[in-house]
Order: C-alpha cells, then sequence, then structure tokens
C-alpha cells in the first residue's frame, strides 16, 4: 500500500514537545504555590513535626493528581510529549507520592507521639481507631506501598503485563481513599471555601481527564469508526499485516509514526491489548499494522478472521513529523521497527535518507516498498546487513552513509539495544539533541 500524503506543515521553530512540557511545569509549579499558600492561610499548628506532615501530605494529593493527568492519555499531550515519556514521568512522580507520603505519616505519628504517652506506630493505630478518615488514609498509604514495589525493575521483570497492570489499577482505589481522608481531617481542605473549590477542582480535572481521555475517547471513537479486519496478508515466515476498515476514517485524527493498543474482539483475545504502529500512512480508508512474531499472541493473528471487530485505542504517540525541526530527514529502522519508519517516509518533506539495518536480507520487512516509496520520494534507501558485531552504523559508517547527518531530523526506531547504540552514535557525530525523535514503544504497552 503506497499512499504518498499532501505536504504537512514545514518544521517550526517552536517545539510542541516544548511547550507542552513547559506547560506541564508551570501547571504543576503554579499549583504547588496555590498549595502553599491555602495552608499558610488554614494556621500552623503548634507542634512543628505536624506542620511539616500536613504539607507533605497536601503536596502528596498534589502529586497525585498531577500522576492522573499524566496517565490520562489525553490526545493534546500525548501527540506533543509522547506516551513513553509520559509514563516515565509518571513513574517517577509515583516515587514522588511514595516519599511524600511515607514523609507525612512520619511527620504526623511523631509528632502527635510528642504530646501523648503512645509510641509513633501506636500513635497510628490510635488515630486510625478514634479519628474519621485516618483508617484510609492508611489503607491508601498501603495500597501506594505495594503499587510502589510492583513498579520496580526487579519486579517488572517478573511479571507478566497484565498481573502488573492489574495490581496497578488499585492506584484508582487508592486516589479516592486520599481523598476521601483529606475531606474528613484536612484542616487545610476546610479552612476556607475558596480552599474547598479548589481542591475539588483538583480532584475533578484529574479524574475527569482519566474519565475522558481512557475511557469516553475510545469508546466514542469506537462506536464512531466501526473498526473490523478487511485483510490478512503474510509479508514473510513470521511477520503479517493486517488491514482496518471502518466508517469515516478520514476524521481520525492518526498520523504516520503512531501507534494503536489493539483488541481483537475474537473470544481468546478480546481482553489482550497490544500496541502495535501503523505500517502505513493513514489515507482515510483504510489502517494497516505490521506484526511480527514474538509470542503467542502475536503468532496468532496470523489467523485472525476477515471481518472481526477490532477494538482500537488511540493513535498514541510523538513519533511524528509534528516535531520535525529541519528541511532534511534521516529515517533509520532496525527489524520490524520498519514499520512505523516505512509510514513516516510517506508523509516527511525534503530529501530524505532511509537505513534500514538487519541481520541478513531475509529478514529486510517491506523492503520492497520502502525501495518503490523512495524512488517515488526521490530518498536515498540504504539497507544495512550483517552481524550484530561489528557495529555498522558506528559515528564513521553512519558518517558516511549521510554526511550533512548533523543538519537534518533523525527518526529512529528498532530494538533497545540497536536505538542505544544509534544514540550515542548520534551524540558522537554532534547532531542536536532537538533533532534526535525516538519513541520506546514497548513502553505503551
Amino acid at each position: 500500500m503506497t499512499t504518498v500524503q499532501s505536504p504537512p506543515a514545514p518544521p517550526t521553530a517552536i517545539r510542541p514537545r516544548a511547550v507542552a512540557r513547559t506547560g506541564l511545569y508551570a501547571v504543576l509549579a503554579a499549583n504547588a504555590a496555590v498549595v502553599t499558600y491555602f495552608f499558610t492561610e488554614a494556621g500552623f499548628a503548634a507542634n512543628a513535626l505536624i506542620v511539616l506532615g500536613r504539607l507533605a501530605g497536601l503536596y502528596g494529593a498534589l502529586f497525585m493528581a498531577f500522576q492522573l493527568l499524566l496517565v490520562a492519555r489525553l490526545p493534546w499531550l500525548d501527540r506533543r510529549i509522547g506516551m513513553d515519556r509520559l509514563t516515565s514521568w509518571h513513574r517517577w512522580t509515583g516515587f514522588g507520592i511514595l516519599w511524600t507520603l511515607l514523609a507525612h505519616a512520619v511527620f504526623i505519628a511523631f509528632g502527635y507521639a510528642r504530646s501523648s504517652s503512645l509510641g509513633p506506630i501506636d500513635q497510628i493505630v490510635d488515630l486510625a481507631e478514634t479519628t474519621e478518615g485516618v483508617l484510609r488514609a492508611v489503607v491508601a498509604f498501603g495500597v501506594v506501598l505495594v503499587v510502589g514495589a510492583v513498579s520496580g525493575r526487579w519486579a517488572r521483570r517478573r511479571l507478566a503485563y497484565e498481573t502488573w497492570h492489574f495490581i496497578h489499577l488499585y492506584t484508582y482505589a487508592a486516589v479516592v481513599l486520599a481523598f476521601t481522608h483529606q475531606v474528613a481531617v484536612g484542616t487545610t481542605f476546610t479552612a476556607s471555601s475558596a480552599a474547598t473549590a479548589y481542591w475539588y477542582g483538583v480532584w475533578g480535572v484529574a479524574l475527569g481527564a482519566v474519565l475522558v481521555g481512557r475511557v469516553v475517547l475510545p469508546v466514542w471513537r469506537n462506536l464512531r469508526h466501526q473498526l473490523r479486519v478487511s485483510a490478512v496478508v503474510p509479508e514473510s515466515d513470521d511477520v503479517v499485516s493486517l488491514y482496518i476498515t471502518g466508517r469515516d476514517l478520514d476524521r481520525l485524527p492518526a498520523r504516520a509514526g503512531q501507534f494503536f493498543l489493539w483488541r481483537f474482539l475474537t473470544a481468546d483475545r478480546w481482553w489482550q491489548a497490544n500496541p502495535f504502529s501503523l505500517s502505513a500512512a493513514p489515507d482515510g480508508e483504510r489502517l494497516r499494522l505490521t506484526v511480527k512474531r514474538a509470542g503467542a499472541g502475536s503468532a496468532a493473528l496470523r489467523h485472525v478472521k476477515v471481518g472481526t471487530r477490532v477494538f482500537a485505542e488511540g493513535p498514541y504517540g510523538a513519533f511524528t513529523a509534528l516535531h520535525r525541526t529541519r528541511p532534511e530527514s534521516v529515517l533509520i529502522a532496525g527489524g520490524v521497527g520498519v514499520t512505523p519508519i516505512r509510514a513516516l517516509l510517506e508523509e516527511v518533506e525534503g530529501h530524505t535518507v532511509v537505513i534500514y539495518r538487519v541481520s541478513t536480507d531475509r529478514d529486510a520487512v517491506l523492503h520492497d516498498e520502502l525501495r518503490e516509496l523512495a524512488a517515488v520520494k526521490g530518498a536515498a534507501l540504504h539497507l544495512v546487513t550483517g552481524p550484530v558485531a561489528p557495529d555498522l552504523l558506528a559515528p564513521r559508517e553512519l558518517a558516511r552513509m549521510v554526511p550533512d547527518i548533523a543538519g537534518r531530523d533523525v527518526f529512529l526506531c528498532g530494538p533497545p539495544p540497536m536505538m542505544t547504540a544509534v544514540l550515542r552514535t548520534l551524540r558522537d557525530l554532534g547532531v542536536p539533541r532537538r533533532q534526535v525523535h525516538f519513541e520506546r514503544f514497548s513502553l505503551a504497552g
């Protein structure tokens, strides 16, 4: 499938990612200032430890709301920052929640213990038994500890994604418990009508963003577009392309380089969502994904029947021509990472160099399409084959293929080891960081 798109907007000096990132930082800083203001307006307790504990708890609540915004999958943020970076920020915000809530619990326990005959642990137990809302806070903190533990790299490597995701959903229960705790005992929450309205607004916006981005928008789009499998085309022994059709696909805001979370609504697969990139630029009539067999789930796609209903969440990702900063580009693909690169080649304008890295010629799926499309676009295509060592994309080799690479945008997609090596090479060649575009799609799901 080869469709050459109309030229997109030219590169802009104002980087969409920088605008979105600055906006998020500004929102967080402004809310931190507002929280601090309402805290000081409510007055201080006589015990300094209790003061610190309450302030830490407020910042923990703000971090919780901010974390919900990061995972809400709002299209405006996702297209400018990318799900992988938002997920990474979500992870670090989670550690911020963990430490601020831990500080809240420790300072409050020791602060109240100073004015009673109880030890810190007994003091927490006493507060949970006698003060409305404290038990809910203890349960919420326990949930945060469990989610934090399973989010560590050691645990993630040993848990199936579905198991990790199911445990992670309990974070929403922790959010609700923390909010009800704040309503019940939060002095800042009840200090003034303005403070009360502010906190209701913060939690309403955060939870509303999740509801809209992760439930309402995907359901509405799928009801509108009625996606179905229209063709299943083997590309090689272990690679297959699926063509998806539906209604009004010209109104689906998908771009080359983006991906969806796909659910094929069969009896054995409806519950499983997998992130696959579009392997051709959307043309308003159909979508295409190309999948390499990497397990039982992806292998089963070869046997999906034509007419199968599809539920797709997305489009997601910032790996698009929206982020171009230069008139000319380099597209570097490794293995099945060629799928978004092949789609991008249809959309990018200006002179383009495509570099496709594979072990053998047999592994070069979609190479015929790339060659045909490169001829139409006037692009240079390099097929690089050979073993992992020596590095065939080392600085000398890459500079030989693209002597002016430092003056081009570079779009990179491939296996993680290859991407790490190429990113190091690009630094050695002096390619500015703002001109390097990549997305670690494995983080999306």
